[in-house]
């Protein structure tokens, strides 16, 4: 690119920069010197493949989606919690709220997360241990007791029975006299990681497509501000691919759920602004900031080119970052902190919209309220000391971490080519989606992420990949950490509330609430109203599952070795 269009670039940028509004913060070094909100290269000097950098706010937004960068407005810190019952969680929730967290992300127990409530057979011995135990709206309202939902945004991790969850949730919105169309959040719901990564689903892939298709539709007509749909690599990162692997895998599943959104009907200048999306921060710093450059632009390129979106929302690629629970250690924990604080500020330099910090004790157990309390420190010492908030896409332009983002570009692309190979442009969704679910059906997915995680683990164990505190450095005075402990009378106080709750609803409309619900998914009207119905009559998320497996059926994925 010339230096005259170098120039003039700049400028549409400061137009845009003057016009939009900025924190009252003081942007200064620590030293008090005055810094620009951006940096580009000095006036009059051509830079070949110029346009493919840009500036922030510009096309193809590889520098950030707009041009005050967290000048205008810094990342949400959004903690992920969720343990016990909801009480217990809701007095997690307003301590973090408190203690200045801006958004909350809720963690469900297994059994939730697989569609069973808490008095199932399968469900013995897990109540509560690894997220919070939800079986109905009652239990909703609980969790979210003095917390207005029409002002805090609220991420709710769970993919397999997403959709009932977060009618549930609307539910519970409802009770507390909040107006459904001003809720703001993401539900996660991304199916396709389920069989590529994490496997927590109900039923096969295309029935489970449905069900985000009708979320979908409910959400685009009335919650515009909410995003039903969060594209998830977090899970397939922490299973063992590779940063490339990671974008590539994700973003395609992104794809194939806008072509998803497309064989409805739907406008995509109108549903793709509320597709999200889900990265890990991994320890490799500049590796991690390079990946979610390239993220921004591959998704921006192949929203305007392929699908023809017009707006700039929905050519923008949305992102929460968590740290990477992989990385963190038993041994010697509180090294934890330090690499929790690496991979935060690698997902702020990346341009992250949202962010978690984990917390030192969770390779051990569920987080203790000390060390969640520094993990939330974590992201308030980088937000607030650091100076990182002061200019947008401060590597921009270095040589590194340019190469480093073409690289993952190019490797992202070969991997999308890889997956269209095995799809046909006439499935009835579209080709990225038959891809996708040959490679789930072939294993393809799961042997591409063994395959990396062996190389890698063959790393460790030959001391070539080093990690503190375990193949170097063993020697500690750490002692042992008093660990949060999850009592089984949480499961015990939590079958008899449902019990209770069970002898008091009214049966008919719970059953007709059901009936109703069948009755659209074998009709192919949307699910989404008559799922509230039953809700509403306090039918729980494990008769909604059961329901509708009775129905669907279950899935049992191909052996792969």
């Amino acid at each position: 690119m010339d230096a005259e269009q170098i120039e003039a670039g700049r400028q549409r940028w400061q137009q845009r920069y003057d016009k939009a509004r900025k924190r009252d913060a003081d942007f200064t070094t620590l030293s008090g010197e005055t810094v620009e909100p951006v940096y580009g290269p000095p006036a009059g000097q051509d830079v070949e493949g110029f346009e493919r950098i840009g500036w922030p706010g510009e096309y193809p937004y590889t520098r950030g989606l707009h041009p005050t960068g967290y000048r205008g407005r810094a990342w949400t810190i959004r903690q992920f919690a969720g343990f016990g019952n909801a009480q217990q969680t809701n007095e997690r929730y307003r301590m973090i709220l408190d203690a200045g967290g801006g958004g909350l992300s809720v963690a469900f127990d297994m059994p939730t997360l697989m569609g069973y409530d808490s008095d199932d057979a399968k469900a013995l011995g897990e109540v509560g241990h690894c997220g919070v135990a939800i079986d109905s709206a009652a239990d909703m309202e609980v969790l979210f007791a003095d917390i207005p939902l029409g002002e805090v945004t609220t991420s709710m991790t769970i993919s397999g029975p997403a959709v009932p969850i977060f009618c549930m949730y609307l539910v519970a919105a409802e009770r507390q006299g909040v107006d459904p169309a001003v809720l703001n959040g993401t539900l996660q719901t991304d199916i396709f990681k389920e069989y590529i990564a994490q496997k927590e689903w109900l039923f096969a892939p295309e029935p489970h497509l449905r069900l985000i298709g009708d979320l979908m539709e409910h959400c685009a007509k009335g919650i515009p501000a909410y995003k039903p749909l969060s594209v998830s690599g977090y899970h397939i990162r922490e299973a063992g691919a590779t940063a490339a692997q990671e974008l590539a895998y994700t973003l395609a599943d992104g794809l194939a759920y806008v072509e998803l959104g497309l064989s409805r009907g739907l406008d995509v200048d109108v549903f793709a602004p509320g597709l999200s999306f889900f990265f890990d921060a991994h320890l490799d710093f500049f590796e991690e900031i390079a990946k979610f450059r390239a993220a921004r632009r591959i998704w921006a390129r192949w929203m305007r080119d392929h699908f023809g979106a017009k707006t700039e929302k929905a050519q923008w690629l949305r992102f929460h970052t968590q740290t990477a629970g992989v990385s963190l250690t038993a041994q010697q924990p509180y090294n934890n902190v330090v690499r929790t604080a690496v991979e935060a500020l690698s997902a702020v330099l990346g341009g992250t919209n949202s962010l978690h910090t984990n917390a030192l004790d969770e390779t051990l157990a569920l987080p203790s309220e000390q060390a969640a309390e520094i993990a939330l420190r974590t992201q308030q010492v980088i937000m607030e000391e650091t100076g990182v908030t002061n200019v947008a896409d401060p590597l921009g332009g270095s040589w590194y971490v340019e190469a480093l983002t073409d690289k993952i570009e190019a490797q992202v692309e070969e991997i999308f080519q890889r997956i269209l190979d095995k799809g046909s442009a006439e499935h009835p969704i579209g080709p990225m989606t038959a891809g996708i679910l040959r490679g789930i059906e072939e294993g393809w997915f799961t042997g591409e992420i063994a395959e990396a995680a062996f190389r890698y683990q063959q790393g460790v164990e030959k001391g070539d990949k080093r990690v503190v505190g375990v193949n170097c450095h063993p020697r500690s005075v750490t002692p042992e950490l008093e660990i949060l402990r999850v009592s089984h009378e949480v499961e015990r106080e939590q079958v008899r509330v449902l019990a209770h709750r069970k002898s008091l609803r009214d049966e008919t409309a719970v059953r007709a609430g059901l009936d109703a619900m069948l009755d659209a998914a074998r009709s192919g009207a949307n699910m989404i109203e008559p799922m509230l119905r039953a809700i509403r009559a306090e039918a729980t998320l494990g008769e909604i599952c059961h329901a509708l497996r009775g129905e669907w059926g279950t899935y049992q994925e191909n052996a792969s070795f």
